[in-house]
């Protein structure tokens, strides 16, 4: 069936947080060592990691973290106590989440704005459907392509998270299509993925480093055959 609306996920999929250096200039380990590289990017892969819980935490937060995604009051509690438990003073702590929920932070992938650019010039529909807590529209506007797409799916605004089919569903209704019509692009199978259970097709892309990734927006999109 003819691809009529290409949903994408937001984080390692069309847009990436990767730190600057200077956010770890005052950060040490317990013997005064600035972290090393290895290190680093484990804390930025726990603040990113689409599913899974990335660090042991109390009971008092287990609520906080199955629902993060859908309250800004606990994402902000629960990925504090993440990065405290991650080894990073508190004052470091407010810093880094306050980048991860700044949209200016995220850097798109090189092929984003070509591939948004030319499924819009296609006449396909365009949404973002995201498990986020904090306004991601910002981002699009930044790269100037905000005005192409046609829905951005919240799940804090929605109330809904992925997997469930629900948030599919709504999203596809909005762009009036088929959920068989739709391709979902994202880069976690079991978040992404549950995409297949209403009748979309899925295309899954490694969240890698920006500066290794050119162009597997456009080979997913290929290798689907959508005509753009």
């Amino acid at each position: 069936m003819t691809v009529r609306a290409v949903l994408f996920d937001f984080s390692g999929t069309l847009f990436r947080l990767e730190q600057d250096d200077s956010w770890f200039n005052d950060l040490t380990d317990d013997f005064g060592y600035a972290w090393d590289p290895q290190e680093q990017a484990e804390l930025m892969r726990r603040m990113t990691a689409p599913v899974g819980q990335i660090a042991d935490l109390p009971d008092e937060y287990q609520d906080a973290w199955e629902r993060r995604d859908l309250d800004p009051r606990l994402h902000r509690k629960v990925y504090l106590e993440v990065l405290r438990r991650s080894g990073v003073t508190e004052r470091q702590a407010e810093g880094l989440y306050g980048r991860l929920v700044d949209p200016d932070c995220w850097t798109p992938y090189p092929d984003t704005a070509e591939v948004l650019r030319r499924l819009y010039a296609a006449g396909i529909r365009i949404a973002v459907i995201s498990n986020i807590a904090f306004d991601i529209r910002p981002a699009f506007e930044r790269l100037g392509v905000a005005e192409l797409i046609d829905e951005v799916v919240m799940s804090y605004v929605e109330g809904v998270i992925k997997p469930d089919p629900k948030l599919f569903l709504r999203t596809c209704e909005r762009l009036e299509v088929d959920p068989e019509q739709a391709l979902m692009v994202g880069d976690s199978a079991e978040a992404d993925g549950g995409a297949a259970e209403v009748g979309c097709g899925v295309a899954i892309v490694d969240p890698l480093p920006v500066s290794e990734r050119p162009d597997a927006l456009l080979s997913a999109l290929a290798t689907h055959d959508v005509r753009m």
